[in-house]
């Protein structure tokens, strides 16, 4: 989700609130132990019955407290078991929240090119574990994904692992250098379901209208992070209080807003489908529920952490806050 790896945020009183029902009131030790069963280790459970979850389902508009039966490893009824329906395992969920995978569409993967650091099976089996069953890739790998053969080495590595879907987004041009469009057909052949080019920024406006031209053709979904190069180079945080006060050179909140408008219009020109990744600014948001009130075919997402953190963060000099694009201030 962001330009860099980030610590998963724990909660120190987990354990406090494990047990407790959707509204908030304490499930008794005797029914805990009534309604969940151990298993041996290493047993895989054939039937499972989610006793008490609160059940949300954005497709169907389920939003709900209520059981979950799952058989052979696929969901077999919500509510009341099937009949004859005898659980191998029961979990109580009272307090939690059950929903479809979460797909992140912003995951770098490490390989190729970076694999000391991680390798496909390890990334998506973490995914995997908290709750990501798909995974959008982005072409920064090592080689760049402007090639057909570097999208079916992650996409066969990714199906060896056996854990979260990998959906590669390619180079919108060849080796992010924003001057040639990548092989955009022979990509999308071999399973790139969309294109971009990150942060790097096309050589001139020209280049990029013509590519965003030719995936129109094509019917191909292009994905802008935008950031003006010039506004944002050498930028290390959001332009403001904070980075004044540490002496880190800033970038404004502009260098988005100005790509962004920039975007949008090219957008519009060319009619190509578009999703804007990482917006950090209200204003950002803002220009994109204009655009789509016109009927633009523009969609847009904002990283988990722009949510619940602000540029104060960066206050210990921890590089733990330090992500590309910035964080904001508060207002």
């Amino acid at each position: 989700m962001g330009g860099g790896r980030r610590s998963a945020f724990g909660d120190s009183q987990s354990g406090d609130l494990r047990h407790r029902r959707a509204h908030g009131s304490a499930v008794h030790g005797h029914e805990r132990a009534k309604r969940t069963t151990t298993i041996r280790a290493g047993e895989r459970p054939v039937k499972l019955s989610i006793l008490g979850a609160r059940v949300i389902d954005p497709v169907s508009g389920l939003d709900q407290i209520t059981d979950l039966h799952i058989e052979a490893g696929k969901l077999a009824a919500i509510g009341a078991a099937p009949t004859g329906f005898q659980p191998v395992q029961t979990i109580d969920a009272s307090g939690l929240v059950a929903a479809p995978g979460l797909v992140d569409l912003n995951v770098s993967l490490r390989e190729p090119g970076y694999s000391r650091k991680g390798s496909i099976a390890s990334e998506t089996r973490a995914a995997a574990a908290g709750g990501v069953t798909s995974v959008c890739c982005p072409p920064r790998t090592k080689p760049v994904l402007d090639t057909s053969a570097v999208a079916e080495l992650i996409l066969d590595r990714a199906r060896e692992a056996g854990f979260s879907k990998v959906f590669p987004v390619g180079a919108l041009s060849k080796g992010l250098e924003g001057e040639q469009l990548a092989e955009l057909i022979a990509l999308r052949d071999a399973g790139c379901v969309a294109f971009g080019n990150g942060l790097n920024s096309f050589s001139n406006t020209r280049t990029l209208c013509r590519a965003l031209e030719y995936a129109a053709t094509f019917d191909l979904t292009v994905i802008f992070n935008s950031q003006d190069r010039d506004l944002a180079e050498g930028g290390l945080a959001h332009e403001g209080p904070t980075a004044s006060f540490l002496g880190l050179a800033g970038i404004p909140e502009t260098a988005e807003t100005v790509a962004l408008a920039r975007d949008l219009l090219l957008v519009e020109q060319s009619g190509v489908r578009a999703h804007f990744s990482q917006l950090t600014s209200a204003r950002g948001a803002a220009l994109i529920a204009q655009a789509q009130a016109r009927g633009l075919p523009v969609t847009a997402d904002v990283a988990l952490y722009q949510l619940i953190l602000t540029d104060e963060a960066l206050i210990d000099f921890s590089s733990l806050y330090h992500v590309q694009p910035p964080l904001r201030t508060r207002a």
